[in-house]
C-alpha cells in the first residue's frame, strides 16, 4: 500500500461526513469499506473483527472516569453553581483593568478542574455571564470572544475527558498527562487575560463605569460563593495527586461530592438526579461509540499499514522535528474545519503519534499539543461546538461569534509556540510529582 491509500481513505472519510453523515457511521463505512473492498477481507472475519475491538475498547478500566467526570458536571449544571461561581468571582475581577470580563477567563478555568468538558464549560459559564455582561453594556466581542476561547480550558486543565481518551489510545499515564495539562491552562488562562487587559486599556469604552458599592466586607461574603466549587477541586484533584485514588475513582468520588453538595444547597432533588444522570448517559454512549467506532478504524489502517506507510513517507521529506510540527499543525487546522476535537483525536493519532515520537516529541507533551490543537477546533467554524454553545445563548450569528473568537485563536497558537519553545511548560509537574 502506498500514500495514495491513506488520502483515499481520508478523504473519503471527510466527503461521508461533508454529506452529514454521522462522524460514528463514516469511520465504521470507510473500516468496512477498507477491509472490504481494500484488503478482500470476508465479511465474517471483520464482524469477529469488530467484535475484539469492541471488546478490547468498552473493557478498558480508564475509560470508567469518562462517564463519572461527566455526571458530575451535569449534575453541577443543573444547580446554581454557576450563578455562585459569577458572584464569588465578581469582586475578584473588578479589581483587575477588564473587570468583570475576566469572569469568563477565571470562571471557565476553574469550572473545568471539575468538568472536564470545552462545551460544558462553555455552557456553565456562559448561561450566567453572557446576561450579565449584556445588561452592564459590556463589549460585546470582547465578553463572547473571550466565553469562546476560555470554554476550551475544559479540554486542558485537568480532569480532561480528551486527555482521558488521548491516553487510552496512546497507552500513556492519565495521571501523569493531568498533571501536564495545569501549567499550559494556566498559561492560556493568562494569556487571555492578558489581552482582555491591553484590549481594555487601549480602548475604555469596552468597560462601561464602575458602579459598584459593596463594601470590602460585603465582597469578601461574596468570595465565599466559590466554596462549592473550590471543595469540589480539593476532593477531586487531591485525592488524585495525592495517590488516594485514581482517576476512575477520583470521579467516582467528585459524583459523590456533588451529590452532596447539591443536598447541601437543598437543590437535589429527584427531577435533577434523573436529569443529570439521562444527560450523562447520552453523552458517555456517544463518547463510547465514538471511541469504538475509531478503534475499528485504527484497526483498519493497521491492517492496511497505513500508519507504516505515512510515517515513511514523511520520513522520506527529511523534515525536521520542528517543520515535522508546523506540517501536523496546519493538518489538525485543517480537519478542525470538519470534524470536531475528540473525532479529530480518536482519528489521527494511530497516525501522526508514531510520527511524533520518531522525531523526539515526549507523548506526554505530545498529548497536551494535541489538546491546545482540539481546543482551536472548538472555536473554528463550521463545526466549532463552543461557538454553537454561545449561538444558543445568545442567538448571535455563528459568523460573529467566530469573529470575536478569532483573537483567541491566535493566543491559543502562541500557546502553542510556547510549549515548543519551552516544553517544561508541559513537563515539568509531571516530572516533580512522579519522576
Amino acid at each position: 500500500m502506498d500514500i495514495i491509500l491513506a488520502f483515499s481513505l481520508i478523504g473519503s472519510l471527510i466527503v461521508l461526513l461533508f454529506f452529514g453523515l454521522w462522524v460514528f457511521a463514516a469511520m465504521l463505512a470507510v473500516s468496512i469499506g477498507g477491509l472490504a473492498l481494500g484488503l478482500g477481507m470476508p465479511i465474517q472475519q471483520i464482524g469477529s473483527l469488530m467484535a475484539n475491538v469492541i471488546i478490547r475498547y468498552s473493557s478498558s478500566w480508564e475509560l470508567a472516569a469518562i462517564p463519572m467526570f461527566i455526571w458530575m458536571g451535569e449534575i453541577l449544571f443543573r444547580t446554581d453553581i454557576s450563578n455562585r461561581l459569577f458572584r464569588g468571582l465578581n469582586p475578584l475581577a473588578n479589581l483587575i483593568p477588564g473587570k468583570l470580563i475576566h469572569t469568563n477567563v477565571l470562571g471557565s478555568a476553574l469550572f473545568a478542574c471539575i468538568s472536564g468538558s470545552s462545551t460544558a464549560t462553555t455552557a456553565t459559564v456562559g448561561r450566567i455571564t453572557t446576561s450579565e455582561l449584556a445588561r452592564r453594556k459590556y463589549d460585546e466581542s470582547l465578553s463572547l470572544g473571550s466565553l469562546a476561547g476560555s470554554g476550551s480550558l475544559g479540554l486542558l486543565i485537568p480532569p480532561s475527558i480528551v486527555m482521558i481518551i488521548y491516553g487510552v489510545l496512546a497507552e500513556v499515564s492519565i495521571v501523569r498527562l493531568f498533571a501536564a495539562g495545569i501549567l499550559p491552562g494556566l498559561v492560556v488562562a493568562s494569556l487571555f487575560s492578558g489581552y482582555i487587559i491591553l484590549s481594555t486599556t487601549i480602548s475604555p469604552e469596552k468597560v462601561p463605569a464602575d458602579t459598584s458599592s459593596l463594601s470590602l466586607r460585603e465582597q469578601m461574603k461574596e468570595v465565599i460563593h466559590l466554596a462549592p466549587i473550590v471543595s469540589l477541586m480539593i476532593v477531586v484533584l487531591g485525592s488524585l495527586y495525592t495517590g488516594f485514588a485514581t482517576p476512575s475513582e477520583a470521579a467516582a468520588l467528585g459524583v459523590v461530592a456533588a451529590l452532596a453538595i447539591a443536598a447541601a444547597l437543598r437543590q437535589l432533588t429527584f427531577a435533577v438526579f434523573r436529569d443529570s444522570l439521562m444527560g450523562a448517559i447520552r453523552t458517555s454512549c456517544m463518547v463510547c461509540i465514538i471511541l469504538i467506532a475509531a478503534g475499528t478504524l485504527s484497526t483498519t489502517m493497521g491492517y492496511m499499514h497505513i500508519p507504516a506507510n505515512v510515517a515513511e513517507f514523511i520520513g522520506r521529506l527529511h523534515l525536521s522535528p520542528i517543520a515535522l510540527l508546523i506540517v501536523l499543525s496546519l493538518f489538525y487546522v485543517a480537519l478542525g474545519l470538519v470534524l470536531d476535537g475528540f473525532s479529530m483525536i480518536v482519528m489521527s493519532v494511530p497516525i501522526t503519534l508514531p510520527l511524533a515520537m520518531a522525531a523526539g516529541f515526549d507523548p506526554v507533551w505530545f498529548g497536551v499539543y494535541l489538546v491546545l490543537m482540539t481546543e482551536l477546533a472548538q472555536i473554528t467554524p463550521p463545526v466549532g461546538f463552543n461557538l454553537f454553545v454561545i449561538q444558543g445563548l445568545t442567538r448571535a450569528p455563528i459568523l460573529r461569534v467566530a469573529l470575536y473568537a478569532a483573537p483567541f485563536f491566535g493566543l491559543l497558537c502562541a500557546a502553542v509556540i510556547l510549549i515548543t519553545a519551552f516544553p517544561d511548560i508541559v513537563l515539568l509537574l509531571p516530572r516533580v510529582l512522579f519522576g
